[in-house]
């Protein structure tokens, strides 16, 4: 290893401990440094939005952290107060994360702590403290509050955190291990021997793989400090939604044809206002969108593909179609950890929660139709429970999947799990 490396590495666990003792001494919590590889790098106490009362930048000092890819039109960048507290980079490193606090979390009377895990394309803001970031339609509806689940919660009596992931579309054992990171930091700050996680679409998965083990060989292994696992529209048994309907997706995302969305297309050329455009940037095999290929699951023998969509066979198929041309979802599948976790099972001493949508109505989007679902999960990928061992049960609720962190339906199922005996 180079040795200013090492000094820089020494350094850091150095300030982190430090750091770490000083928030102890202003009552933050915690007896001195955080063991295991987390460093705190900076805290934030004034001028936050929605209604935080802190947040802090940690970094995960393990070397396997890598520099994943963000796009160049910068549409998977942080912003806002995200970027200001990733020190002003847009594109941080993927060791970094963002660990926030809620009112209360140091005197609310609730002695299990609850962390909440955004999931792709989200963050601590939007997902659980106000819905309304993005505007109108931000939150699956034309209009959305201002406030969210963390408010909630922390009227509730609960000690509240949330963590902000670095990339938005990141490697599922990246995102694992700063949830495990985040939990241990939690229980430093509070005292309490468990937490309890509630996450969100991509995040529920990673939050699985924590729990049943599912690493790296450099990964953290599950330290029993999770009472309860609340599991939000959760592709249990993965997922196939932008390869069911031809080229829809990637119209909404290849920039050529006018899209901007943050996420991979199944094809690696298309027409665009007549002109061919090829190449594997916006696709599954891209490094921008390192985590969503783990997702992956064919569900075409059990909802038919819609034949009537624009090149709906050689989409999920594979092969050139009269606008497009993409390599099919099974030449995808090798990176999927679907079956991992599902073959993983969860400890009995975690008690998981899963809920589930009804509602295919999410504004502005193409929502998936061929079966029952919530706009973007199977309800019966969302409902399986194959590896959780201690099933706390399944609620399946008529709100879609961007409502189920923020409706009044989906908040009172969670406060449900989180005080349920």
């Amino acid at each position: 290893m180079d040795r200013s490396n090492t000094v820089r590495s020494r350094t850091g666990r150095w300030l982190g401990g430090l750091l770490a003792a000083a928030g102890a001494a202003m009552g933050l919590g915690g007896t001195g440094a955080i063991a295991g590889p987390v460093s705190l790098e900076a805290s934030y106490t004034s001028g936050i939005q929605n209604g935080w009362v802190r947040v802090e930048r940690w970094r995960d000092t393990l070397s396997a952290f890598s520099q994943e890819a963000f796009p160049s039109d910068g549409r998977g960048d942080q912003s806002g107060q995200r970027k200001t507290f990733f020190g002003g980079d847009g594109s941080p490193h993927s060791s970094r994360f963002l660990l926030y606090y809620a009112p209360g979390w140091n005197t609310n009377v609730r002695t299990t702590p609850v962390l909440l895990v955004h999931g792709a394309n989200q963050d601590a803001d939007l997902a659980w403290a106000d819905p309304n970031e993005a505007g109108g339609y931000g939150c699956g509806r034309s209009s959305c509050p201002s406030t969210g689940l963390m408010q909630t919660l922390s009227s509730d009596g609960y000690k509240v955190f949330a963590i902000n992931f670095p990339h938005k579309n990141g490697d599922g054992y990246y995102w694992s291990e700063q949830i495990a990171d985040a939990v241990k930091v939690i229980k430093a700050r509070t005292g309490a021997s468990e937490v309890d996680v509630v996450a969100w679409s991509k995040a529920a998965s990673n939050a699985r793989m924590y729990i049943s083990g599912v690493k790296k060989s450099w990964g953290t292994a599950y330290r029993g400090d999770v009472r309860r696992l609340i599991l939000l529209g959760s592709a249990n048994n993965g997922i196939d939604l932008s390869f069911r309907h031809g080229w829809t997706f990637s119209l909404t995302v290849y920039p050529q044809c006018g899209g901007v969305i943050n996420g991979p297309v199944p094809h690696d050329a298309m027409v665009c206002y007549g002109v061919w455009w090829s190449g594997d940037e916006w696709t599954y095999a891209s490094d921008y969108f390192p985590g969503s290929k783990q997702l992956l699951k064919r569900w075409d023998g059990t909802y038919s593909l819609p034949s009537w969509e624009q090149d709906w066979y050689t989409t999920y198929y594979g092969g050139l179609g009269y606008y497009t041309s993409g390599p099919g979802i099974a030449s995808y599948l090798g990176g999927s950890l679907v079956d991992t976790i599902r073959n993983a099972p969860s400890p009995s001493g975690v008690r998981v929660h899963n809920l589930c949508g009804s509602e295919n109505d999410i504004a502005l989007l193409h929502n998936e139709h061929t079966g029952p679902s919530d706009g973007v999960v199977f309800r019966a990928s969302c409902e399986d429970t194959v590896g959780i061992t201690n099933n706390g049960g399944t609620a399946t609720v008529p709100i879609n999947h961007l409502e189920l962190g923020w409706t009044s339906t989906g908040k009172n199922q969670i406060r449900s799990g989180l005080s349920a005996p």
